[in-house]
């Protein structure tokens, strides 16, 4: 019997304030890119929406509540490098109840709103390209060999 390929789902949250700044968080701890910057995010439960786990994810990181009708698909980025292969869904969001804080001590240690043009360097690379192609329209990329 052939084996099919498997490909990683996750889900990363674009939050934008009205001051159009972007909520980042500080990797901690979790033996991927520690010490670098990405967004909130995470990996699809079994028999999850998207929406659901962006959802889930939202509350879970940055303890804020989402709802569906907020969020908006804005980018795609398939990472064909990584072992096993992934496939990102970027959500756009504007409206959220709560204030957005560390929600994991034991994951991230840095919580920071920033403008595009003041990313920190240490930030993961697939989040700078998908926040940077999101904001002018692009809504796929991909990361390969």
């Amino acid at each position: 019997m052939m084996t099919r390929h498997s490909i990683i789902p996750a889900v990363y949250l674009i939050l934008k304030n009205v001051q159009g700044q972007y909520c980042l968080t500080r990797r901690f701890n979790t033996d991927y890119m520690d010490g670098y910057y990405s967004l909130p995010a995470g990996h699809l439960d079994g028999g999850e929406s998207l929406k659901e786990a962006m959802i889930r994810e939202a509350k879970e990181e940055v303890n804020i509540l989402i709802l569906p009708e907020d969020i908006e698909l804005v980018h795609v980025s398939n990472n064909l490098i990584s072992d096993p292969e992934r496939i990102d869904f970027f959500f756009l969001c504007h409206k959220w109840e709560g204030e957005a804080a560390i929600n994991e001590p034991d994951k991230c240690d840095d919580i920071q709103w920033v403008t595009l043009d003041s990313l920190p360097e240490n930030i993961v690379t697939i989040v700078k390209t998908a926040l940077t192609e999101s904001h002018i329209g692009n809504n796929y990329s991909q990361v390969s060999r």
